[in-house]
């Protein structure tokens, strides 16, 4: 039998954070295929497989919910410093430190994420809620639309502002810190009003 999901109890809820959480660090730790429901099970000190399968339908469920938190944790780290910050560019240094942060504070959450994207052939089997290039693209657009970002593609600005950042999810001894600065002073150029 299966918990549904509008009668998770408390006790539900966390056992299933529990379990979500294991799969994060074993995902990240043993790669996706060797992210089984006993290698979670253990990790999660659970006595049986049966409690994960009793809050999953299925290793895609899982998964898909292991994508959801870490975003999910993501967005929650991120949103305080995007919030605080006052103009388009103040809003994109924000962006690009938060993400580095992150990074470097969660590091069991990128590994795993790249893990499930490589693991399921770039993600496919898994929704991925709007993507950050795409939310990045429509960024630019309003920046550009407001004065303060010049002229430019904002397609290929946000693949490439998407593609520098997930570069770092590669690079385990990076200094974030330093490369955020690098990538802010960077992005700043090559999009601020009057740049040529």
């Amino acid at each position: 039998m299966q918990v549904s999901e509008g009668a998770r109890s408390p006790a539900a809820v966390a056992r299933r954070a529990q379990i979500v959480a294991a799969a994060i660090e074993v995902i990240a730790e043993a790669g996706y295929g060797q992210a089984s429901f006993g290698r979670i099970a253990e990790h999660a000190g659970l006595s049986s497989t049966r409690l994960i399968s009793y809050h999953f339908k299925g290793k895609s469920e899982l998964i898909q919910a292991v994508v959801d938190t870490a975003l999910g944790d993501a967005a929650a780290f991120m949103r305080p410093r995007l919030d605080a910050a006052a103009t388009r560019r103040d809003t994109l240094a924000a962006y690009i430190e938060a993400n580095l942060a992150f990074m470097r504070d969660r590091p069991a959450h990128i590994r795993a994420l790249v893990e499930i994207i490589g693991g399921t052939r770039g993600g496919e089997g898994v929704a991925f809620s709007d993507t950050p290039a795409a939310m990045a693209q429509e960024f630019f657009r309003a920046g550009q639309a407001e004065g303060e970002f010049r002229a430019f593609d904002p397609h290929v600005m946000a693949v490439s502002l998407r593609a520098a950042i997930d570069a770092v999810a590669t690079m385990p001894d990076v200094d974030h810190a330093a490369y955020a600065r690098e990538l802010v002073e960077l992005f700043d150029r090559a999009t601020r009003a009057g740049e040529s």
